[in-house]
């Protein structure tokens, strides 16, 4: 099937807009294996690739740290608390803006600066710029004709009718008598035997056993990395 080519309109440079699909969709699959085998073979050289822009390096991208296993992200957070890495100083393209003090620097004050703070703001306060408004305000009062409205006794057209109160009802008075249960009923339980508690201590001190040498495991593995990666250093 011919591949029917349409003129875009609006360009002189004469590229044309092809809206039909590509021949590797109804390519038949002996040839498609053919020419991926072909690819994977003999790779076709492309020239080397220029670029216009300076490449930033982003770090670890998020699907490889997720990928990672879990002691690694914990020897590597081990290895920046003790052994933080030195970054460059930060290169700013963008002109900084004035905001004032941050919340978290108020926050930081003690009381009595922003006491002395408000209580000169109260007495000498700051001169600002006139404002400049482009919008023209609106007069939202009854007077203006700009805002009507309609009182709810104007629109009902029946009587006022006040409906009576629900009548109370009375107190009832029965009691329903609880049946008290018999203490002499309930039964005492069993002791267990003292083997049987015996056996519990003894899983008990053995599972803690095994936890306490997996914890040092653990830890004398993070030593050893961290030791390790100082010296390779």
């Amino acid at each position: 099937m011919a591949d029917t080519a349409y003129p875009q309109s609006g360009q002189e440079s004469g590229h044309q807009l092809s809206l039909l699909l590509p021949d590797s969709v109804t390519r038949p699959l002996r040839k498609s294996l053919y020419l991926n085998l072909h690819d994977t073979l003999f790779p076709e050289k492309l020239p080397p690739l220029e670029l216009t822009s300076r490449p930033m390096n982003v770090g670890m991208l998020l699907g490889d740290m997720v990928s990672l296993p879990w002691y690694r992200t914990v020897f590597t957070n081990l290895g920046n608390v003790i052994s933080p890495e030195v970054l460059p100083p930060l290169e700013l393209e963008s002109q900084p803006m004035e905001v004032g003090e941050l919340v978290s620097d108020q926050m930081s004050h003690a009381w009595w600066t922003s006491l002395v703070r408000n209580l000169a703001d109260a007495v000498a306060p700051e001169r600002q710029p006139a404002l400049q408004l482009t919008a023209k305000p609106m007069n939202a009062s009854l007077e203006a004709g700009s805002l009507h409205l309609v009182r709810w006794s104007s629109v009902i057209s029946t009587p006022k009718v006040f409906l009576p109160d629900k009548p109370k009802l009375a107190p009832n008075i029965s009691v329903v008598a609880r049946a008290i249960p018999n203490p002499l009923e309930y039964h005492r339980p069993e002791a267990e035997p003292a083997h049987v508690q015996a056996t519990r201590i003894q899983g008990r001190l053995a599972r803690s056993r095994w936890r306490e040498a997996f914890l040092i495991t653990v830890a004398l593995t993070e030593a050893t990395y961290l030791i390790v990666s100082a010296f390779l250093k």
